[in-house]
């Protein structure tokens, strides 16, 4: 076989892939050994060449194992690509034994060095020796390195640009425990699309945030924005991209939750920023859906679809949703998609509250391309997060990773809790709950079309009638609610947390900012967690006899009666698993 030409993937193994002047295979095999100074006269030398050669086979034959199961998989039924799957992974068990054999010789000669002991204690643990079993790992591997060996002179310089991604270079960019991570939150948000798609992951959410708004606008750009975001969101988007001397960005608002609403504010603003466009700027489209204090849902696939046929490209803020109750990537009408979403994975993704991260969801087009192919300079790695360091540590990708295990249990045991205590509360004459659960709100609708299961967000908002009770009585019952709510300042945990918007994360907005989005002084944001709703609504009660009966005589009273909440919580215990179970397809499905 001396005569076979070298094919890309062969080549590709090559210490030279980018010079070299093999024209066969044997070529390939000699150039590598003298690339290294090794005869291949000599009894090493020949088990060299040998084992080096089959590897060039064995890369063409991986390659076609690539190209022929991206084509036999839509064939395959679910026993048949069961069946692929176990002999692919026996497969790389082979191939991680063989490269575990040869670390046995690869030791011996670095032993056989003979390094003075000030140099090996120096150097450290040559780590590949060691690192080969940890490929197997249950959970992916806790990567804690700056930095990371590289096969040649031309692999790296192919890894600088993009070229090669096996090679991770520097953790300030890349670590394989972050790596894990976006393809795992790729998985769960895309599903069976995920192989158009890709995730960058960055430190925390802001960082997402701002990485994404980073990527896409330009000086003197207009940002259509939903009303109801997160306040660290408003507070980077009106005082740091519409600052005259940052990228004096035109922010324009729309209250509403649909596509209609949407269309005006950007038909309005193209109108009024005229000039602007005219200069080529350009108009893109914000939104936050479930929205954050309220948990309102937007009709992000009405928006999205209108905004496509504009022109806009759209950004969305799912993080309060999660994957769980909105997968806004797997619409069957790739017009009605977001072109990118966000997550906070600090919040319910990985729901302890211990570990901080935020990711940016995109089409693979829009996300990477290797440095020098089309529109590579376009790309979010090459454009902000190659140059930018808010990238994820390896430990916090980890958490998150075994956090998310969790999400659905979770998540479907918060959605419970949220109809309970809205509906509780709102049985109550004197409180004003703002909760897309109720079927009375004018967010209802939203909510059954657009979240999975027809379940709501687990937040929402609630306020005591003004005049019921004084600013003090407010304060000491708000301040009551601990042990059964927390007083924290974030969302998503396993614990319920207790809030003042207009104090907290919307402190930034104005007296007609806070009216404009629905939060008064005295409005209480409700995170819900995983707790038994008994536990909160005693809670509740509590604190409400302890503190505004002295004030309102009665107050406590005029809650349901206790044998009424008693049947609420078994009611939508059973509906809100019946909701789950109804919407999963049905078993002959899962083995089609």
């Amino acid at each position: 076989m001396g005569d076979v030409a070298p094919t890309a993937a062969m080549v590709r193994l090559s210490p030279l892939r980018g010079t070299s002047g093999a024209g066969d295979l044997d070529g390939l095999v000699d150039e590598q050994l003298g690339h290294f100074g090794i005869d291949p006269g000599t009894v090493y030398g020949a088990a060299l060449a040998r084992m080096a050669r089959r590897l060039y086979e064995c890369g063409e034959d991986a390659d076609a194992v690539w190209v022929t199961t991206q084509k036999a998989l839509a064939q395959l039924d679910r026993a048949d690509a069961g069946a692929l799957f176990n002999a692919q992974k026996f497969l790389s068990f082979q191939c991680a034994k063989v490269l575990d054999t040869l670390m046995n010789p690869w030791r011996a000669t670095y032993q056989s060095l003979r390094m003075d002991a000030s140099s090996t204690s120096a150097k450290g643990p040559y780590a590949v020796f060691d690192n080969v079993p940890a490929i197997f790992s249950a959970s992916p591997v806790v990567v804690r390195t700056a930095t990371y060996s590289y096969a040649s002179a031309e692999w790296v310089r192919e890894a600088f640009c993009g070229k090669e991604l096996m090679l991770d270079i520097y953790s300030r960019l890349l670590s394989p425990t972050s790596v894990a991570l976006a393809n795992h939150i790729v998985d769960l948000e895309c599903g069976h699309l995920a192989a158009e798609y890709f995730a960058w992951n960055f430190s925390s959410g802001m960082a997402a945030i701002d990485a994404t708004l980073g990527h896409v606008l330009g000086y003197e750009d207009v940002l259509v924005r939903s009303l109801n975001i997160y306040g660290g969101a408003f507070q980077l988007i009106h005082q740091w991209y519409g600052k005259p001397s940052n990228l004096n960005v035109a922010v324009e608002t729309f209250s509403g939750h649909t596509a209609e609403s949407a269309r005006e504010c950007w038909e309005a603003a193209a109108t009024k920023h005229r000039d602007r466009l005219e200069r080529g700027r350009k108009i893109y489209v914000y939104l936050e859906s479930p929205c954050n204090p309220q948990g309102y849902c937007l009709d992000v696939p009405a928006i999205c679809r209108e905004a496509h046929a504009a022109g806009l490209r759209v950004v969305l803020d799912s993080t309060v949703a999660t994957p769980f109750l909105q997968q806004s990537l797997q619409r069957e009408d790739e017009r009605e998609r977001p072109d990118f979403v966000i997550h906070s994975y600090t919040k319910d993704i990985a729901g302890s509250g211990a570990a901080l991260g935020g990711v940016v969801i995109a089409r693979t087009a829009d996300m990477f391309a290797p440095k020098g192919s089309p529109g590579w300079e376009n790309t979010m790695f090459w454009n902000v997060y190659f140059v930018k360091g808010a990238f994820l540590d390896a430990q916090a990708a980890s958490d998150i990773m075994l956090g998310a295990k969790t999400l659905v249990m979770r998540m479907l045991q918060k959605c419970i809790n949220t109809i309970v205590l809205a509906t509780f509360l709102d049985a109550h004459p004197h409180f004003h709950v703002q909760c897309n659960a109720l079927p009375d709100s004018p967010n209802a609708a939203l909510r059954k079309s657009q979240l999975r299961f027809g379940l709501p967000a687990p937040l929402f908002t609630a306020h005591i009638a003004d005049g019921t009770v004084s600013r003090a009585a407010f304060t000491a019952f708000f301040d009551g609610l601990e042990p059964a709510f927390s007083h924290q300042i974030s969302l998503g945990q396993t614990n319920s947390i207790v809030s003042c918007p207009a104090l907290t994360t919307h402190s930034e907005l104005d007296n007609d900012s806070l009216d404009a989005a629905g939060l008064k002084r005295t409005t209480v944001r409700f995170a819900v967690g995983c707790e038994d709703p008994k536990d909160l609504l005693a809670g509740l009660i509590a604190s409400a006899q302890t503190n505004l009966d002295p004030a309102c005589p009665g107050f406590s009273a005029k809650f349901m009666p206790l044998d009424t909440a008693d049947a609420l919580i078994r009611r939508v215990y059973l509906d809100a698993h019946a909701a789950y179970a109804d919407a999963k397809p049905p078993m002959r499905a899962y083995l089609g």
